[in-house]
């Protein structure tokens, strides 16, 4: 039985944890509540802190769900490369019961096969270079938004810093100028808003999103492994594999040739006695018509009979 390396829940378990981290960030926001509502939602004399700071969630939002549906397909692929490991551990006569059809090791699994029997040649890195391919446009938009998640925190807080000079500005022009201190104020707090934001989603996305190309790669890697051991014997012929194999029959010929010549020897050894035994039959059946034939003379001398008598 060959080992697999592969953790068969790891999608699974990521999900969980970040159920789990996701609560106690809820918990931690339900504590500083007052804080987080005098940092984001008082004294705003604009709408950008709410525009940056919601489009930042937003995206943020949006590739923390594009991530939880890719674990699920992946929780669900982990399961049907399990059944199908323990299908073969097992003996089963077919691999892929109880596996799902759409799943990637059945793909595989019928691919080879119709290479197989076509005659065609299996070219296992050509296999592989697909599904990472295929895969790897699955985890673009993830990607997308994790570059560039911190920056949108980058251009909230320009954009804020630049507000602040024009009440910067204002303020130099009128000493008393009370709305362009405001102003002021107003652009380091929305900067300060959106750098926190942009840095704390970041923190969050940047961690799962690196559980997510492992959990790609663990996936993967079990696929290529099981393609590798259980699923190129099957269906894959290699010269040296024939070479094997026909040195294999030329000596069970050999054995077999050997066996025959045996039992060509003890049938003809049986042979002999059989001649021997009917050589000894006749001679024994020639000297009983003698000796019949010497008792009937001596019957008719006996008892005086003629000869037809």
């Amino acid at each position: 039985m060959q080992v697999i390396a592969f953790r068969p829940h790891f999608s699974r378990n990521t999900l969980l944890l970040m159920l789990a981290v996701a609560a106690v960030a809820g918990g931690l926001l339900s504590w500083k509540s007052d804080f987080l509502r005098t940092v984001y939602l008082e004294h705003q004399l604009t709408t950008l802190g709410w525009v940056v700071n919601g489009a930042i969630l937003s995206l943020f939002a949006l590739g923390v769900l594009r991530m939880v549906t890719i674990f699920l397909d992946y929780a669900r692929e982990e399961a049907a490369l399990s059944r199908f490991i323990r299908n073969h551990d097992l003996n089963e006569e077919n691999l892929l019961e109880g596996v799902p059809e759409n799943s990637l090791i059945a793909h595989r699994f019928h691919t080879m096969q119709q290479l197989f029997d076509s005659a065609t040649p299996i070219n296992q890195s050509a296999l592989a270079s697909t599904l990472l391919a295929s895969e790897s446009t699955r985890t673009s938009f993830p990607k997308y938004v994790s570059n560039i998640l911190i920056l949108t925190g980058v251009f909230g807080t320009i954009i804020s810093l630049s507000i602040a000079l024009v009440g910067a500005s204002d303020l130099l022009e009128n000493t008393v100028n009370v709305s362009g201190m405001g102003l002021v104020i107003h652009g380091m707090s929305t900067a300060l808003s959106t750098t926190i934001t942009a840095i704390v989603c970041y923190l969050f996305y940047g961690y799962f999103y690196l559980k997510l190309t492992d959990a790609q790669t663990n996936l993967l890697s079990a696929i290529e492994q099981v393609s590798a051991t259980y699923l190129a014997p099957m269906f894959q012929v290699e010269p040296e594999t024939t070479l094997y194999e026909f040195t294999g029959l030329v000596r069970s010929l050999q054995n077999l040739v050997k066996r025959m010549e045996k039992s060509h020897a003890l049938i003809m050894k049986v042979e002999k006695h059989l001649l021997k035994a009917v050589d000894q039959y006749q001679e024994r059946a020639e000297k009983v018509d003698i000796d019949m034939s010497t008792v009937i003379e001596l019957l008719r001398k006996g008892f005086r009979l003629r000869e037809g008598e």
